[in-house]
C-alpha cells in the first residue's frame, strides 16, 4: 500500500523527470537564486559547505584577515589595523562583532574569493576602497612580503584591475617613501596639480582628478606602446594624483 505522501512524490518525481534537461536547469537555478540569495555556483558551493556568502563589510574583514595570516602569524600591528578600519568606517558594536567573526573566517582562508570579488567589478570605488585597505593592512607592520603583494595583485585582478595599477596604490601607504607634498604649501601645490581653484566645486575637482588620472594611467600608457621607464613614470604620476586628491578632499570635508 501506497501512502498519499509516496503518491505525490512519486506524481512529482515523475513531472520532474519529463522536464527537459535544459529548462529544469534553468527553473532551479531561479529557484535557488530566490530562495538562497544566490550570485553563482561557486557560491551555491559556499552555502552547501557551510560558509554563508559575506556582505560587502564582511568580505573587507575576511581580505583582511587573509593577509594578516600570509605570513603565518599575526602580530599586533594587524590587529591595531583591524580596529583602525572599523573606526574609519563606523561600524556599530553589532558589525563591529561581524567584522571581527570576519577577520578570523579571513585568517582560516578557507573561502574561495574570486567569485565574491568577481561580483564588485561594476563598483569602481567600493574595489578601489577594498584594495586600499588591503595595503594599509600589509604595511601595518612596516613592510609589506611577498606573499602579501600576491594575494593584493591577485584580488586587484579578479576586482577587474591591472598589476600596474594596483601596485600604484602601495606606494601611497608605504611609510618609508618621502611623501611628494611636503611644504607649507602643501594644499596649493594639490590644487595646481589637479588645476583646480581653492573655491571649485567638489564636483569639479573629482572631475579634474579623474580626467587626469585617465590620462596618465599606467594601463593606457603601456597600451600606447610605452617602455617600462614611462610606465613607472605614469604610475609616480598617479600615485601623486591620488596623494593630491586626498589632501584636497581631507582639507574640503567631502567623499
Amino acid at each position: 500500500m501506497l501512502w498519499p505522501g509516496t503518491l505525490i512524490g512519486a506524481g512529482a518525481g515523475f513531472a520532474i523527470a519529463s522536464i527537459p534537461g535544459a529548462l529544469l536547469g534553468a527553473l532551479l537555478g531561479q529557484a535557488l537564486d530566490r530562495r538562497l540569495e544566490l550570485h553563482s555556483w561557486a557560491h551555491l558551493r559556499q552555502r552547501l559547505g557551510g560558509r554563508k556568502v559575506p556582505r560587502d563589510d564582511e568580505l573587507l574583514f575576511i581580505l583582511l584577515g587573509r593577509l594578516a595570516k600570509s605570513d603565518g602569524r599575526v602580530v599586533d600591528g594587524h590587529i591595531q589595523q583591524a580596529r583602525v578600519e572599523m573606526r574609519r568606517l563606523g561600524l556599530s558594536e553589532l558589525a563591529q562583532r561581524r567584522a571581527i567573526l570576519a577577520f578570523n573566517r579571513g585568517k582560516e582562508g578557507h573561502d574561495r574569493l574570486r567569485g565574491y570579488l568577481g561580483r564588485m567589478k561594476t563598483q569602481p570605488h567600493a574595489a578601489e576602497g577594498l584594495l586600499r585597505a588591503c595595503w594599509r593592512m600589509a604595511w601595518a607592520d612596516g613592510k609589506v612580503s611577498r606573499a602579501e603583494r600576491e594575494l593584493i595583485v591577485l584580488w586587484g585582478k579578479w576586482l577587474g584591475w591591472s598589476a600596474p595599477t594596483v601596485e600604484a596604490l602601495a606606494s601611497e601607504y608605504d611609510p618609508h617613501k618621502k611623501p611628494l607634498i611636503r611644504s607649507g604649501d602643501d594644499y596649493k601645490e594639490a590644487l595646481q596639480l589637479l588645476g583646480v581653484t581653492a573655491d571649485a566645486e567638489p564636483a569639479q575637482i573629482k572631475r579634474a582628478y579623474r580626467r587626469l588620472l585617465s590620462r596618465h594611467h599606467p594601463d593606457k600608457v603601456a597600451g600606447t606602446g610605452a617602455n617600462l621607464l614611462q610606465v613607472r613614470e605614469a604610475t609616480e604620476k598617479t600615485r601623486e594624483l591620488h596623494q593630491a586628491y586626498t589632501l584636497i578632499r581631507e582639507r574640503r570635508d567631502f567623499r
